[in-house]
C-alpha cells in the first residue's frame, strides 16, 4: 500500500514520483499486490485450518460437501484477499470509489460465503472432546446471544456506515494505518455478525424461523440505497480536505465521491436481493426436507397399524381364540 507520511501524504512512489501515486486502472489491481499485512497471516491460517478439518473427516471416511469448502476458501477468505492484499488495498485510501468496493465485500459479500461454508460444524466434527465443549461453550454465551439476535446484528450493521463515515472517525482511519487495518476486521465481524444467524448453516442459539429471517433481509434492502444516495449527494466531501490534499491530476474527489455512492447503492441492492433469494431458497428445501421427514413418519405409522390390525383376530374368531402366531 502507499505509505502515508507523518503529514498524512503519501510518500515517494517510484512508479508515480513525487509522492503521488500512478492513476488506478484494472492492470494496477493485479500488479499491486502486497503480503505483508497481518491480515496475510490471518487468512492463510483460516484456510489450513478449515483445510485440515476437512481432511481430518475424509480420514475417518466421513462426507463434507465440497460446495461449503468452495464457499469459505473461494468467495470468503479469496474475496476478502482480493479486496485488501491486491492493488484495492493499495489505493484504498487514496480513491473513496475503491474503499467502497472494499466496504461492499468485507461487510456484505465474503461474510455471507464464510457462513454458507459452516465452519463452526466443520470444527464441532473434528475437534477433541475438551475444545469442542469449549467451542459450544462460546457459542451459546451470552455475548454470543446478544450479538447475534438478529435485531441486535441487524442495528449494528445499519448504525456502523453512518457512524464512520459521517463523523471525522473516517479521516481518522485515513490518517493511522492502524485504525483503518481495524476498520477491516470490523466491517468482516459486522457482516458476520449480521448474515451468520441469517443465512448460515452452523447451529446458532435463538436462530429465527425462516419467515422473519426473510423480512429482516428485506428491511436491509434499502438501507444501503440511502447511505449509497445521502453520499451522491452530500455537499461536502468524506475525509475532509485528505483526498484534495492528495492533489491527484487524474482524479477529481468530488466526482470520485458520487461514484463512491452508487457503488454503495447499486451493490448493496444487487447483493441483498441476491441473498434474499439465497434464504428464500434455503426456506424451500427446509420445507421439503420437513415435508419428506412428515411423509416418512406417516408411512412407519400407517405400516405399524397394518401390522396391529394383521395382529389382531378377527370378527368370527372364537372368544379367547389366540391370535394368528401366538403360543396356545
Amino acid at each position: 500500500m502507499f505509505a502515508a507520511t507523518p503529514a498524512g501524504l503519501p510518500g515517494p512512489l517510484a512508479a508515480g514520483g513525487e509522492g503521488v501515486p500512478p492513476p488506478f486502472t484494472v492492470a494496477r489491481i493485479f500488479t499491486e499486490f502486497q503480503l505483508d499485512s497481518w491480515l496475510t497471516l490471518g487468512l492463510l491460517l483460516a484456510a489450513g485450518l478449515y483445510l485440515y478439518g476437512v481432511y481430518r473427516l475424509r480420514l475417518r471416511g466421513d462426507r463434507w460437501p465440497v460446495v461449503r469448502t468452495v464457499c469459505f476458501l473461494g468467495p470468503g477468505l479469496g474475496g476478502i484477499a482480493a479486496v485488501t492484499l491486491s492493488g484495492l488495498g493499495a489505493y484504498d485510501t487514496t480513491l473513496l470509489s475503491v474503499h467502497m468496493v472494499q466496504h461492499m465485500v468485507l461487510s456484505m459479500v465474503s461474510p455471507i460465503f464464510l457462513a454458507l461454508g459452516a465452519p463452526v460444524t466443520l470444527a464441532l466434527r473434528t475437534l477433541p472432546l475438551r475444545p469442542r465443549k469449549r467451542l459450544l461453550a462460546v457459542v451459546h454465551s451470552r455475548i454470543a446471544r446478544i450479538y447475534g439476535f438478529p435485531l441486535v446484528a441487524f442495528a449494528i450493521f445499519v448504525v456502523n456506515p453512518f457512524a464512520l463515515y459521517f463523523t471525522d472517525l473516517y479521516r481518522y482511519t485515513l490518517e493511522h494505518a492502524w485504525a483503518h487495518e481495524l476498520v477491516h476486521a470490523h466491517f468482516i465481524a459486522t457482516g458476520c455478525v449480521f448474515f451468520w444467524p441469517l443465512l448460515g448453516l452452523d447451529p446458532l442459539p435463538g436462530r429465527w424461523p425462516y419467515p422473519a429471517r426473510a423480512l429482516l433481509m428485506v428491511l436491509s434492502v434499502p438501507f444501503h440505497t440511502v447511505l449509497g444516495l445521502t453520499i451522491m449527494q452530500s455537499t461536502t466531501l468524506f475525509g475532509g480536505d485528505w483526498y484534495p490534499s492528495l492533489n491527484l491530476s487524474w482524479s477529481n474527489p468530488w466526482d470520485d465521491q458520487v461514484v463512491a455512492g452508487g457503488v454503495l447503492w447499486a451493490g448493496g441492492e444487487f447483493v441483498s436481493v441476491t441473498m434474499l433469494a439465497v434464504l428464500v431458497l434455503q426456506w424451500v428445501r427446509q420445507s421439503e426436507r420437513e415435508a419428506r421427514r412428515l411423509d416418512r413418519e406417516l408411512d412407519r405409522q400407517e405400516a405399524r397399524e397394518r401390522a396391529a390390525a394383521a395382529d389382531a383376530p378377527g370378527p368370527d374368531a372364537p372368544a379367547g381364540a389366540a391370535a394368528p402366531g401366538a403360543p396356545a
